[in-house]
């Protein structure tokens, strides 16, 4: 059996968890996330524990109880937590800024970004060189995240560009004659 499955889930206080035949509903103070259930993996919830096991010895099953747990453990500290992910914005007149639902960039090129941010994440900018993304769903909050890197990615010269807040970027020395 899967080494993450068999850690079972404790439901915090404040969470509620519904299986149904086809899905798993998780709500929570912040939101309600789902997620559709696999027939490879028997999911119980004995009072406020969630433990997953695989439905035959196959490895499709082995493996999928592992991913459906890591997937249902996300949720639940979605939707009493919450994940955010830290940009910072490395070069001369790079800056962000928050507007509603719409990240304005400027990255040095002719015209200025405009993000959008997909239902259920959340945009903040403290500074004009630092994001911060919100939201409940930790995919789409990663996805958002990766998204606004690739429009201008850390460069290895002079380190200019969109990175992670614990990104380390490693410098290279120039070519010398």
């Amino acid at each position: 059996m899967s080494r993450v499955a068999k850690m079972p889930i404790a439901v915090p206080a404040g969470a509620e968890v519904a299986i149904s035949a086809a899905a798993i509903t998780v709500k929570g103070p912040l939101g309600v996330l789902t997620q559709s259930l696999n027939g490879l993996v028997k999911v119980e919830n004995n009072a406020g524990t969630l433990s997953f096991e695989p439905s035959n010895d196959s490895r499709e099953a082995n493996a999928m109880s592992g991913t459906l747990r890591a997937l249902v453990n996300n949720m639940v500290n979605g939707v009493t937590k919450g994940f955010e992910k830290k940009l910072n914005l490395v070069g001369v007149g790079y800056k962000a800024q928050a507007a509603g639902d719409k990240l304005n960039l400027s990255l040095g090129f002719s015209h200025p970004v405009v993000h959008a941010m997909p239902e259920g994440v959340t945009v903040t900018t403290a500074t004009p060189t630092e994001i911060v993304i919100k939201g409940i769903d930790r995919q789409k909050v990663g996805q958002v995240a990766a998204e606004v890197r690739a429009y201008r990615a850390p460069e290895p010269y002079k380190g200019k560009g969109v990175r992670y807040s614990d990104e380390v970027v490693k410098i290279k020395e120039t070519k010398k004659k």
